[in-house]
Order: structure tokens, then C-alpha cells, then sequence
């Protein structure tokens, strides 16, 4: 998530009243998670044992818990609870707004495109040519929609991430400042939920096409002419390449890459990256052709434990 304008790294500290180490003028372009960070963002880190992966990332300024040393050309923002801070800058720089009309004043919306009874399109979404979007989809704020898209009713693009800290009292949520992009000639099903990412943009790819009932995750990137059946849930921050299909109740784990051309049958776990080309099936995963051999061995079990009882006697 990129600032509206670049600010100092005292800009910052005041915000969210917190220490710093490294010049005031430090400049700050804008925020993300570690998986995303670039050059000007802040990343933050809350426990030991990611404090290096996070001083080493692209990041250049870490909000952190602890006063470490620096790294050359980089700052610090010294605090006591980074996830509590991050969420403050979060609120700052992309406050929650309040709708009051079903299609917001500030929605761009492309030359044909329908838009069925009881829709919501939310502030500074934009959507292009030739689009059908049918009755009761809710697009929240800032979501990207190509041309000749088809989302069928009751589907809702931009909901928060599912991403929270526990707490002693409950479960802390972590704000989500992303956005859904959804790119040209996409089929969505009914009843389909895609989140937003927490501070990047969750992306179908154009040309995919995704039955009804399926979650997408927040920061996931799903490439083009994919296929997903019904059901299927994909966690956060997985990548899934071009052309890949995924049958019926697939579900995912998060972080995880689907190589290009893979094709996943319907109610495998995908508990690991794959390589793409392949076909794969089961829980835990595996190539499909020697998940299907072990169940064959598996069903000659009593017959081999009949022979070795025979041998026996």
C-alpha cells in the first residue's frame, strides 16, 4: 500500500508516537506485508524469531519491538506492540467510509455494463466495458474490475482479510488496506467471497473462470485462463499460476505456489507447493498416479494378511 505522498520517517513516528532510529527525514513511501514489501515500505515484526527475515527484506523501514542494530540504509520505528501500530497507520492512511447510497458517486463504471437490482459498488471501485454484475453482489471500496467480467449474484469482492493475533482477551484483527483486481473476460460464480489483501492487492487473472461457492484469500495471485470448481478454498498468499484447475473442494494452505498447467482433483489438501504439469490428488498431496497406486495396495492388505495367516498355520 502505497502513501498518497511520501513522508518523513518523523511524519510517521508522530502518527503512531513512537521512537525511531535513523535520520527524521527519512523518507517513507508506504506499507506492506514482508511477502511484498519493496524499497520505502514499512514492514512490521513483533517476534524474535523474524526479526532478521524482516531487517533483511527489501523493507527499509521495520516497525519492531526491540531496539537492534540498524542496517545501513535503513530506519527503525521502535514499538511496544508493532501490530497494534501497523493497524494504526493503516486507519490513517485508508480509513473505513461509510456508504450512503447503493452505488458510490466516486465508482467508474464502464460503457455497457449492467448492473443488477440490490448491487453495492463501493467508493473509487472502477469497472469496465461490457461487464455483467449481477443482483446482490457487494464490490467494497477501491476494487479494480476489467472488461467483460460476469459475477453472478451474491457474490462479494473486497471483504477483510482473516488475519488476526490472539490476545489474552480475544483475537486482535489485523486491518486490511488492500484491494480485489480483477482482470478481463473473468467468470465468477455465485456466492463466491474474494478478500482483499491486508496491504496489496488480492488478483484474478484474466480469462479465469471460477465456479460457485469459492473463497480466494487475501494477497493471493491467481493467473490466467485458470479453472475452479465449486467449493474450493484458497488461504491467503498463495500463487497460483496460469492454467492451473482446480476440481471441486480443494482447499489450499497459505504461501504456497501452483506451478503453471498443474491440475488438482477435487477434495485434495494442497498442503505444499507444487510443480505445474502434473495432475495430483489426496490428502496429504501427491501425484495423482501414485496417491491412486498406494489406495490399490491399500485394498490388497487383506488378502496378503490372509495369505501370511495361512503360511502361519
Amino acid at each position: 500500500m502505497k502513501f498518497p505522498k511520501i513522508h518523513t520517517l518523523q511524519e510517521i513516528a508522530d502518527i503512531i508516537q513512537s521512537e525511531y532510529v535513523g535520520d527524521a527525514s527519512f523518507p517513507v513511501h508506504g506499507m506492506n506485508e514482508i511477502h511484498v514489501v519493496e524499497p520505502g515500505d514499512i514492514v512490521f515484526v513483533d517476534h524474535p524469531k523474524y526479526y532478521d527475515k524482516a531487517l533483511e527484506s527489501a523493507a527499509t523501514i521495520v516497525l519492531i519491538n526491540k531496539k537492534v542494530d540498524c542496517p545501513q540504509g535503513k530506519a527503525l520505528l521502535i514499538s511496544d506492540d508493532p501490530f497494534r501500530d501497523f493497524n494504526k497507520l493503516t486507519r490513517h492512511f485508508k480509513p473505513f467510509t461509510a456508504a450512503n447510497v447503493s452505488i458510490a458517486v466516486s465508482a467508474q463504471i464502464g460503457e455497457g455494463t449492467v448492473i443488477q437490482p440490490n448491487c453495492f459498488v463501493g467508493h473509487n471501485v472502477v469497472i469496465g466495458k461490457d461487464c455483467i454484475i449481477h443482483s446482490n453482489v457487494s464490490i467494497y471500496d477501491n476494487a479494480v474490475i476489467g472488461d467483460n467480467v460476469i459475477i453472478h449474484a451474491g457474490t462479494i469482492i473486497g471483504a477483510d482479510a482473516f488475519y488476526y493475533k490472539k490476545r489474552p482477551e480475544g483475537f486482535d484483527q489485523l486491518l486490511s488496506g488492500g484491494r480485489v483486481i480483477i482482470e478481463d473476460n473473468v467468470g465468477i460464480g455465485a456466492l463466491c467471497t474474494i478478500d482483499k489483501g491486508v496491504t496489496g492487492d488480492t488478483t484474478i487473472g484474466a480469462g479465469t473462470k471460477m465456479d460457485n461457492q469459492v473463497h480466494v484469500g487475501h494477497d493471493t495471485v491467481i493467473g490466467k485462463k485458470c479453472l475452479i470448481a465449486a467449493q474450493t478454498g484458497i488461504a491467503g498468499c498463495v500463487v497460483i499460476k496460469d492454467e492451473v484447475t482446480l476440481w471441486g473442494q480443494v482447499g489450499t494452505t497459505s504461501g504456497i505456489t501452483i506451478g503453471e498447467k498443474a491440475v488438482v482433483m477435487g477434495q485434495t489438501g494442497v498442503t505444499k507447493s507444487i510443480e505445474g504439469g502434473k495432475t495430483y490428488f489426496g490428502t496429504p498431496i501427491e501425484e495423482s498416479r501414485e496417491k491412486l497406486k498406494q489406495l490399490a495396495n491399500i485394498k490388497k492388505i487383506p488378502e496378503i494378511l490372509n495369505k501370511l495367516n495361512k503360511n502361519d498355520g
